[in-house]
C-alpha cells in the first residue's frame, strides 16, 4: 500500500519535470541538435560519404556541389589534399563530443565534491579550497591549457586532463555559493531539528536543490570544452594532423581561405552551432528545472 502511494506521488513529479523540459524551446532546440550530433558521432562510419583520411591530389580543393567544377559525391568540397570536407567534419564530431562529455563530467564531479565540502562544512576546509580556487583562477585558462598540453604531450587524454584541471574551479565556486545559500533555508533547519546528520542533510536535502544549477552549468561547460579542444587542435596540440578535428580543419582552411573558403567555413559553422546549442540547452535546463524561474 505504501509503495503504491509513493509511486502515485513520484509519477506526477516526473511528468511535471518532463513537461517543463519539453515546454522550454531552448531545451528542445539545443537538446535536439546535440542529439543529432551524437547520432552523427556514433554512426559516422556509415553516414560519412567518404573515408576522411583518403587523399587524392587530383581532386584537390574541389568546390561544394552548388558551384561549377564540383564532383559528384563531394557535397562540401575537398581540402588541399583532396580529402572530403563533409566526411572529415562528421568524424570530427566524435572528438568534439568525447572531449565535451568526458572532460565536463569529470570537472563537474571534482568541482561539485569540493564545492559541497567548502560550502557546507566551512572552517579550514572552506579556507583551503577557496584559496586554491583563487590561485587556480588567477591563470589565464587558455594559456594554462596550452601549457598543460605542452607538458603532458599531445593526445586526447592530455586534452581532457587539461580541461578538467582548469575548469573544476568553475563548478567549485558555483556549487559552494549555492550550498551556502541553501544551508540558510528553513528546510535545512527542520532537518537538523529532526536529527539528521550533516552528511544526510548534504546528500538528501542540499544536493537535490543544487542539482538544477549544476546541470545547467554542466551543459555550458560542455560548450566551453568544445571550444578549448578546437583551440588546441588549431595550434597543433591536440591529436595528430591526420585525425579529423574541427580545430585542425579550421587551421588548414585558414591557409587556403582565398581559393577554397569552404574548408574553413564548414567546421567553423559546425563549431559555432554546437557551442550555441550547448549554451541554449544549459540556459533552458536552468529555467525549466528551477522552480523559482518557472513561476
Amino acid at each position: 500500500m505504501a509503495e503504491a502511494v509513493i509511486t502515485k506521488t513520484i509519477a506526477p513529479r516526473r511528468r511535471g519535470t518532463l513537461g517543463a523540459l519539453l515546454a522550454e524551446p531552448r531545451v528542445v532546440w539545443g537538446g535536439g541538435f546535440i542529439l543529432l550530433l551524437v547520432l552523427l558521432a556514433v554512426f559516422a562510419p556509415w553516414i560519412a560519404p567518404k573515408d576522411p583520411l583518403e587523399q587524392d591530389l587530383m581532386l584537390s580543393t574541389l568546390p561544394p556541389v552548388t558551384y561549377s567544377g564540383a564532383e559528384p559525391g563531394f557535397y562540401f568540397g575537398t581540402d588541399d589534399l583532396g580529402r572530403d570536407v563533409l566526411s572529415r567534419m562528421i568524424h570530427g564530431t566524435r572528438i568534439a563530443l568525447i572531449v565535451a562529455f568526458v572532460a565536463a563530467t569529470l570537472a563537474a564531479l571534482i568541482g561539485t565534491v569540493l564545492g559541497l565540502i567548502a560550502g557546507w562544512y566551512g572552517g579550514w576546509a572552506d579556507k583551503i579550497i577557496s584559496r586554491l580556487v583563487d590561485i587556480w583562477m588567477a591563470f589565464p585558462p587558455v594559456l594554462l591549457s596550452v601549457l598543460l598540453v605542452a607538458v603532458l604531450g599531445s593526445g586526447l587524454h592530455s586534452v581532457i586532463a587539461a580541461i578538467v584541471i582548469i575548469d573544476w574551479t568553475r563548478f567549485c565556486r558555483v556549487v559552494r555559493a549555492e550550498t551556502i545559500a541553501q544551508a540558510s533555508m528553513d528546510y535545512v533547519t527542520a532537518a537538523k531539528t529532526i536529527g539528521f546528520s550533516r552528511f544526510q542533510i548534504l546528500k538528501n536535502e542540499i544536493l537535490p536543490n543544487v542539482a538544477p544549477v549544476l546541470v545547467a552549468l554542466l551543459s555550458l561547460e560542455m560548450g566551453i570544452a568544445v571550444i578549448v579542444e578546437a583551440i588546441l587542435s588549431f595550434v597543433g596540440l591536440s591529436l595528430s594532423s591526420d585525425t579529423p578535428t574541427w580545430g585542425g580543419m579550421i587551421a588548414q582552411g585558414r591557409q587556403t581561405i582565398h581559393h577554397s573558403w569552404w574548408v574553413l567555413a564548414a567546421p567553423l559553422v559546425m563549431l559555432f552551432a554546437t557551442v550555441l546549442a550547448f549554451n541554449q540547452l544549459g540556459n533552458g535546463l536552468r529555467r525549466a528545472l528551477d522552480p523559482v524561474m518557472r513561476r
